[in-house]
């Protein structure tokens, strides 16, 4: 691994998000550096936010402006021409409502999928850096606590046995500086257990946030759908309390639409000034807790920068085989005068050992390339996935603020065409013969009781000679026959009961009983009533 420089390279709309204007409420410009925890820096944050209540603003005054219009400058709309325009604009608003809501859903889904792959991502990646560091802390830890405790014991019962043997107390004394000089090189690594606790604090409330923004987003999305789906659903049934609740939840679902696309411009305008410079801001976040070429060592990662760790490492692992040289000597020559003293020295032997292997560990653990990859597998999750995925949210915002306008605007002329029908409905004239009502109504008028139908005077013949001419003559106007027929035969709108007379028309159907009768009359009857009747 050459550099992060190399394997980091920050994408295109971050840098397209850093350009965005940074203007603090006081409409003051400010620097593009990401510094959240400066005051200015919030208020041009909340400013984006502003900008997009600004546009909730625009887009709800010109609903209430069509809205007005809509209500009072009424146009006469009783042409059937003109109806059947309003009703196709209604339905291709519809049409296209419910097509960009499905598109926003479709990529609102993605776009919060792929935020929450990158924050996962980030998280992951902060605790395995917590591990490492957590791993660095316990081998010190452990390592100078088995020097100061264990080694300074067994040390001491030793002088008291060599006390007779000047060169081998003289032995553990120096055995003694090299284990306070492995002790002060401990001292002088960083300590980690701020960064540790820090970083882990710093996943711990990512993913916390990160679950509630997830599962709130997921609603939204799917509060969306029903609502489109509902709102189709009213225009469809032509229900007017229906399209009435769902232009109610239409504007609630706009104002949040506006609302989660000023949220997610901030955050993806924050993030994308993080990862544009990343490495400057953590170094200046770190400059109080670990010196600057420390973290510059794990930032880069380059094999051509020092390994700050180098030197401690080094004088440790000389120490521990100067010391581990000196158990073998008086092994090998204190044992055989002093037997007493093996224990002891065999304790102190595995001390060393286990030392030993602690510092393979800590050098492992402290080389850059496994922090660097923590690093960056972080970066490429917050600012491709993360970024990307607020970037269409943002999108998935837009245009649900679009269908919803689109919706909200299709609703009230929906709404006016349903009154409107049944206002006309209401309007028909009771007289009219072809409206329903009247039919089941005629019967019942008392000027026509005295009028009889043909199936009056068939029903009551004795024989075909019983049968009497009626009291009214027909009327040369076939229309008014044909209407005081159809009211006295009940409206029946299967058969009818009298022939079309003089429209030239083709035969009517007839009723069985009706043209039993017909067929049974006499040529003299006919004539009576009329050569008509033969058509």
């Amino acid at each position: 691994m050459s550099s992060a420089r190399v394997d980091y390279i920050a994408p295109w709309w971050t840098y397209w998000l850093h350009q965005f204007p940074h203007v603090n409420l006081r409409f003051q410009p400010l620097d593009h550096t990401f510094k959240p925890q400066e005051e200015n820096y919030q208020q041009s944050l909340i400013f984006l936010g502003c900008v997009a209540a600004a546009g909730l603003g625009v887009n709800l005054l010109c609903l209430a402006i069509y809205l007005s219009c809509l209500c009072c400058c009424r146009k006469d709309e009783e042409e059937e021409e003109s109806k059947k325009s309003n009703s196709c604009c209604v339905t291709w608003a519809a049409v296209a409502a419910g097509l960009i809501c499905c598109v926003a859903v479709g990529v609102g889904f993605y776009g919060n999928s792929e935020t929450n792959d990158g924050v996962y991502q980030l998280t992951y990646s902060l605790y395995n850096a917590n591990h490492t560091l957590a791993g660095v802390d316990s081998l010190v830890t452990g390592t100078m606590g088995g020097m100061q405790r264990g080694l300074n014991e067994h040390l001491s019962r030793l002088g008291e046995i060599f006390a007779a043997r000047g060169d081998f107390v003289q032995t553990l004394q120096f055995m003694q500086q090299m284990s306070d000089n492995i002790i002060k090189q401990l001292l002088g690594l960083p300590d980690w257990e701020k960064a540790k606790v820090d970083l882990a604090a710093i996943a711990d409330q990512t993913a916390y946030v990160e679950y509630y923004r997830w599962l709130t987003y997921l609603l939204i999305l799917i509060l969306d759908l029903v609502i489109c789906l509902a709102a189709c659903l009213g225009l469809a049934k032509q229900s007017r309390w229906l399209l009435t609740t769902m232009m109610v939840f239409g504007v609630l679902t706009l104002i949040l639409s506006w609302a989660s696309l000023g949220a997610d411009v901030a955050t993806a305008v924050g993030t994308s000034d993080f990862c544009v410079a990343p490495d400057k801001f953590l170094m200046n976040q770190t400059k109080d807790v670990i010196s600057s070429d420390i973290v510059h060592y794990y930032l880069y990662c380059s094999q051509t920068l020092p390994n700050p760790f180098q030197q401690s490492l080094t004088v440790f692992q000389r120490s521990l085989t100067t010391m581990q040289i000196q158990i073998q000597g008086l092994l090998q020559f204190a044992v055989p005068l002093f037997p007493t003293a093996e224990r002891d020295l065999l304790s102190i032997q595995h001390l060393l050992n286990n030392s030993e292997a602690s510092l393979h560990q800590l050098t492992a653990l402290l080389d850059c390339r496994g922090l660097n990859k923590d690093y960056l597998d972080a970066l490429m999750g917050v600012c491709y996935d993360g970024v990307e995925g607020l970037l269409y949210l943002c999108l998935f915002s837009l245009l649900a603020a679009c269908a919803f306008s689109v919706m909200l605007c299709a609703i009230p002329r929906a709404w006016r065409q349903i009154a409107n029908r049944d206002r006309d409905y209401d309007d028909i004239d009771d007289g009219d013969p072809f409206n329903p009502q009247s039919r089941r109504i005629a019967p019942h008028h008392s000027h026509q009781a005295n009028m009889h139908s043909f199936c009056s005077y068939s029903s009551s013949m004795g024989s075909q000679t019983s049968l009497h001419p009626p009291t009214q003559a027909v009327s040369n106007a076939p229309l008014s026959e044909y209407m005081n027929q159809s009211a006295l035969f009940g409206g029946n709108p299967r058969y009818e009961n009298v022939p079309l007379i003089g429209r030239g028309s083709p035969p009517p159907s007839y009723s069985p009983t009706m043209r039993a009768t017909y067929l049974s009359m006499t040529e003299d009857q006919i004539r009576h009533f009329g050569e008509d009747f033969r058509a």
